[in-house]
């Protein structure tokens, strides 16, 4: 049984040399070292010698099992490091060649024009502000000197929640209106509160049912007219460059009074006139003006005492003139090749 086990031995290493794939390395060790397989065989027949020879045999036949166990191991890694060799041999990487582009977002061109916004009024003592949007219509409306049945109303086609108590903010103003009353009428304000508003608009290139209003509101003794001037000639060139400059038209709306319309000169031309500022060499951004007498005292605030002025610009029409995009629903796209050419992260 010696010569046997000996020969099974010779046998196996002599094959293992000559293989050259795993598959058939892996057949060889199933013939030999397998439940059925030959060396298993010979110690199903241990049970045939005698007491003496038994763990001579078993001790040979372990021997020689971890021989070919080790001889099987080697040569499998051999043969896996060569098919390694080979692959890398054939799949060889030009690290000089340009990498692949990963598509990636950029930087959201709204929130930016409003981050700019807030840190040149933050700069000047600014608070920056936030409130509910869902309002309640004393404060969107009434206290804004905008009572029941006034056809303002109308005009900015409100999204009502119920019975026309509970609505979605029309415009930010309630958030001015809500800290005036916390201060009691006691301490100056100078605020800004940008966020989201809702109206009944169809959505379409310069429309929008949901925008970004900024407003400003600041309140003191001796305010005037020409603390807005300034201020507006601040952020103005701030947005469009140091050589913009600022006019006041009348106007009129229902929380301000005087109220004027604030044009900036055409960024695009100059003044001298084309399609943006519609040949006119001026573009209108914003309504402003001073705080009404009733709103002060809707308020807690004397008019006597107190003045102010505001304003309020649409985040989107500032940053559509800004990086001249013609379309304001390029803004909740999230599609990467159509928001590829606003990307400005450089700027």
């Amino acid at each position: 049984m010696k010569d046997k086990i000996e020969n099974i031995k010779r046998s196996v290493l002599e094959k293992v040399k000559k293989i050259e794939d795993i598959k058939t390395l892996s057949d060889l060790k199933v013939k030999y070292l397998g439940k059925k397989g030959e060396l298993t065989a010979v110690l199903k027949e241990m049970g045939k010698l005698s007491n003496e020879e038994r763990p001579i045999i078993g001790g040979l036949v372990n021997e020689v099992k971890t021989v070919i166990e080790d001889a099987i191991k080697e040569k499998e890694n051999e043969i896996k490091n060569k098919e390694l060799q080979e692959k890398l041999s054939r799949e060889s990487i030009d690290i000089t060649l340009p990498a692949t582009q990963i598509p990636t977002g950029a930087p959201n061109i709204l929130e930016k024009v409003i981050e700019e916004v807030e840190e040149v009024f933050m700069s000047m003592g600014y608070d920056v502000v936030d409130g509910p949007e869902l309002e309640e219509d004393k404060y969107n409306f009434e206290l804004l000197n905008i009572p029941k049945g006034h056809p303002a109303r109308d005009a900015q086609d409100t999204f009502y929640i119920e019975d026309e108590k509970v609505l979605l903010r029309s415009q930010t103003s309630p958030v001015q209106i809500r800290v005036m009353l916390e201060n009691k009428g006691e301490k100056p304000v100078r605020m800004i509160c940008p966020g989201k508003t809702y109206r009944r608009d169809s959505d379409d290139a310069t429309h929008s049912h949901q925008f970004m209003q900024i407003e400003g509101l600041l309140v003191d003794k001796d305010v005037s007219l020409c603390d807005l001037k300034g201020t507006c000639d601040v952020i103005a060139k701030k947005l469009f460059g140091e050589d913009c400059k600022t006019r006041f038209r009348p106007s009129y709306y229902q929380f301000t009074e005087p109220s004027v319309e604030m044009d900036i000169s055409c960024f695009n031309c100059k003044g001298s006139g084309c399609s943006i500022c519609k040949n006119t060499g001026w573009i209108t951004v914003s309504g402003a003006g001073m705080v009404h007498p009733n709103v002060l005292r809707n308020c807690n605030y004397d008019p006597e005492k107190w003045s102010g002025f505001a304003f309020g610009f649409g985040a989107e029409r500032m940053a559509m003139l800004k990086y001249g995009i013609n379309d304001i629903r390029a803004f909740y796209q999230t599609d990467l090749r159509e928001l590829k050419r606003f990307d400005r992260r450089e700027d």
